[in-house]
C-alpha cells in the first residue's frame, strides 16, 4: 500500500471552534489573517510557536511542498487513487484543450462570470466593483470585447471581499434581473437589479446579514437546474459559525428568486448544507447532482458532492474521516496544489480553477457521479486562476487572479482565457 496515499486520506480532527486559529485558515491562497486576529484567538503553546518560526518557517511562508509530497486523492471506495485504477466507466484520458486564446486583458481581479441569453457575459471585478459585459470571440461589438455596465454602489472591497458572484435570472428575457453577491461595510448580501437600459438599475436586497470579513466570504452565486438561486458563504474566520445552523456563515444556501427559503429545504430556512469553510465553486451535472469546491486550512482542499441537509464537517474534520457523522469529500488535494475556486462541468469532467496551485484541474466524471484521476493543465503558465465557466457554445472561459495581492501580475493581467475541450 502506498503510505503517502494513506497519509492524504487521514482525517484531521480539529479542536473545538474556540481553539481554532483564524490566522492559519488558508484564506483564498496563502496569506494569514491579521496579527490582531492571531493574538486574539490563537491558543498555542510557546514551543509550537518557536517551532513554526524555526523548523517550519518554510511551510508557514507557503513555499512549495517537497517532491515526495502526496498528490490528489479520491474518496475511499471509489477504487481510484495514487496506486489504484480508475473507477469503472471513468475515462482517464485528459481532454485535448490546446493553447488558450485571450479574450480580455488588463482586468482587475475578475471574480465571476454569468452568461446572458444572447451569448455575451457579465463579469464582476472584485476590487473595482465594476460589472463588465464581455463579447465572445467572433461576435461584433461596437464597444470592443469589453464594456463597462457600471460600478455597483455600496460595495466595500476589503481583502477577499468586494464584488463577488453574479447570476442571470433564468427568466431574463421576461424579467431582466441580474443577481450579485456583494460585500458591504457591514455584511455580505445578495442583491438584484433590472438590466433594462444598459446600466445598473436600482439595487434590491434579496438576502442580507451574511457574515463578512477580510477573508472567507464565499461568494459564488448560481441558478440551479431546479430554478432556485444557490449561494455559497464562508465562515469569515469564525469556524464555529459553520456548525451553527442559525447562522448564514459557512453554508450553501438555496432560495427562491426573491430570497425566501426554497420549498424542500431541510431546516425550513435558507440553509441547504452546512459545516463548510469557504466554498467558492458550485456546479451541477446533467443528472442534477451538485458538486462544490472548498478551500481547506493546512492540509486538504476538497471537491464535495452536496446533498440535502448534510454536515460537511468543518471545523471538526478537514478532509476525509467523518465516520458517518460528517460527509466525506469526493476528492482532496494538498493545499499547495489547489486552493480551488470556480468550478464548471463540461466535456465529461469537472473543471476547477486553482489559485495557489496555479493550474486548471480536470477531474473526469462518469454517469454515476464517480470521479476519476485529476489531470492538471497549464501548471504555472498563467499564475493564479479564479473562475471557470462553461459558455453556451461549449467552450470554457477561465480567469486569472494575479492582481489580487497574492500573485505576480504580468503586463496583460488579469485576463479571461478561452479553451475548447474535446
Amino acid at each position: 500500500m502506498n503510505t503517502a496515499f494513506m497519509s492524504v486520506r487521514t482525517a484531521v480532527h480539529r479542536n473545538p471552534p474556540t481553539a481554532t486559529s483564524p490566522s492559519r485558515l488558508h484564506p483564498d491562497g496563502t496569506a494569514p489573517a491579521s496579527p490582531a486576529a492571531y493574538r486574539a484567538a490563537v491558543i498555542r503553546p510557546i514551543a509550537v510557536i518557536a517551532l513554526c518560526t524555526g523548523l517550519l518557517c518554510t511551510a508557514c511562508a507557503g513555499d512549495p511542498a517537497p517532491a515526495s509530497a502526496p498528490g490528489p486523492a479520491l474518496a475511499p471506495g471509489t477504487g481510484a487513487g495514487n496506486d489504484s485504477p480508475a473507477p469503472a466507466g471513468v475515462s482517464q484520458s485528459a481532454a485535448q484543450v490546446g493553447k488558450p486564446s485571450v479574450l480580455a486583458r488588463n482586468l482587475s481581479v475578475p471574480w465571476a462570470i454569468a452568461f446572458l441569453p444572447g451569448g455575451d457575459a457579465l463579469v464582476t471585478e472584485r476590487d473595482s466593483a465594476r460589472l463588465l459585459r464581455v463579447t465572445p470571440h467572433g461576435r461584433a461589438s461596437t464597444a470592443g470585447p469589453v464594456s463597462t455596465v457600471g460600478t455597483v454602489p455600496g460595495v466595500a472591497p476589503d481583502g477577499e471581499g468586494g464584488l463577488l458572484g453574479v447570476a442571470v435570472s433564468p427568466s431574463f428575457g421576461r424579467d431582466r434581473l441580474v443577481y450579485l453577491y456583494v460585500s458591504t461595510a457591514t455584511d455580505n448580501r445578495i442583491v438584484r437589479f433590472r438590466y433594462a437600459s444598459g446600466g445598473i438599475g436600482p439595487l434590491e436586497a434579496v438576502v442580507t446579514g451574511i457574515p463578512r470579513a477580510s477573508i472567507h466570504n464565499g461568494g459564488r452565486l448560481a441558478f440551479g437546474p431546479d430554478g432556485m438561486l444557490w449561494a455559497s458563504t464562508g465562515e469569515h474566520a469564525e469556524p464555529g459559525l459553520s456548525q451553527d445552523r442559525t447562522s448564514l456563515g459557512g453554508k450553501i444556501l438555496r432560495m427562491t428568486p426573491d430570497g425566501r427559503p426554497a420549498p424542500g429545504n431541510p431546516f425550513g430556512t435558507l440553509v441547504w448544507s452546512y459545516g463548510h469553510r469557504n466554498v467558492q465553486g458550485m456546479a451541477w451535472d446533467d443528472h442534477g447532482r451538485m458538486y462544490a469546491t472548498e478551500l481547506g486550512q493546512d492540509r486538504f482542499d476538497e471537491i464535495n458532492r452536496i446533498q440535502k441537509g448534510r454536515n460537511y464537517g468543518w471545523p471538526e474534520v478537514e478532509g476525509a474521516g467523518g465516520g458517518g457523522t460528517y460527509a466525506d469529500p469526493e476528492l482532496t488535494w494538498p493545499t499547495y496544489q489547489a486552493s480551488p475556486s470556480g468550478a464548471a462541468i463540461a466535456a465529461g469532467s469537472i473543471w476547477v480553477a486553482a489559485l495557489r496551485g496555479e493550474r486548471l484541474w480536470q477531474v473526469p466524471l462518469d454517469d454515476t457521479g464517480a470521479l476519476g484521476t485529476p489531470v492538471a493543465h497549464f501548471t504555472g503558465e498563467y499564475g493564479r486562476l479564479r473562475e471557470v465557466v462553461r459558455a453556451p457554445d461549449g467552450s470554457l472561459w477561465f480567469t486569472t487572479s494575479n492582481r489580487d495581492g497574492r500573485g505576480s501580475p504580468g503586463p496583460d493581467d488579469d485576463m479571461i482565457l478561452v479553451i475548447q475541450p474535446r
